[in-house]
């Protein structure tokens, strides 16, 4: 269903141009004709690697959690699936306190929880990555929703990042993003409500329709378009 006075995105898009000096650099900025990768050949272990490096640096310097992720990786086997599932709690215990990684022990337990998310997922689909491969490309939020039921910390924007970061294509309810939405009064309620994701997705796919871009290329162009982030890479 077309959503009515929805702006056309070529004025948002021409918006971003203005602000960040040419076209070219919004399109490299916003990834437009990056390539897209076989989300079903990333193996499971990264997707856990990187659900749990979103966890830690949700609310933490992601600087530090950068530094420290080798000792993650060394610490959790590479974020083995099998290999952590396999560790008695005593282990567990003493990982919690390892000096190489971060010493958080909710968001260390969250890891296990996680790799049991995904081995159930893996042994019904073949693979995590074959589970989000097919999943429906324009129930973004559907997906967001999944991943916060089954997983463990992966609501608000730490499971949509994590998913960014891996290819998938999802726009992000950034601030600018929400700020838009609540300037031209598309939204008013709740920004994690259903009625409000529903709202911001369904408006995304009518941009999606229109110029044939995906969604983190649409999301990122909208965020470049309001807020304070004018200046580009000149």
């Amino acid at each position: 269903m077309s959503i009515k006075n929805l702006e056309p995105f070529r004025d948002i898009l021409n918006r971003a141009i203005e602000r960040k000096g040419s076209k070219s650099i919004v399109f490299a900025m916003a990834g437009v004709n990056e390539p897209k990768p076989d989300l079903a050949q990333i193996s499971d272990d990264r997707w856990l690697a990187q659900f749990s490096k979103q966890i830690f640096q949700s609310g933490f310097v992601w600087r530090v959690v950068e530094q420290k992720w080798p000792g993650f990786e060394e610490v959790f086997f590479s974020f083995d699936i099998e290999k952590i599932l396999m560790m008695p709690d005593e282990m567990w215990e003493a990982k919690c306190k390892d000096e190489r990684i971060i010493r958080n022990g909710k968001k260390v337990m969250c890891i296990k929880d996680n790799a049991q998310m995904i081995y159930e997922v893996s042994e019904e689909h073949g693979s995590f990555g074959q589970f989000i491969a097919n999943w429906p490309k324009d129930d973004v939020i559907g997906l967001w929703a999944h991943l916060k039921k089954h997983g463990a910390r992966l609501g608000g924007n730490t499971g949509p990042y994590a998913l960014r970061f891996l290819g998938v294509d999802t726009f992000l309810l950034s601030r600018d993003n929400e700020a838009y939405f609540r300037a031209y009064k598309l939204i008013d309620g709740g920004l994690n409500t259903k009625k409000s994701q529903t709202m911001i997705q369904d408006c995304f796919k009518q941009w999606h329709d229109e110029t044939g871009f995906g969604y983190s290329a649409l999301s990122r162009i909208l965020s470049f378009s309001v807020g304070d982030n004018v200046v580009g890479m000149r």
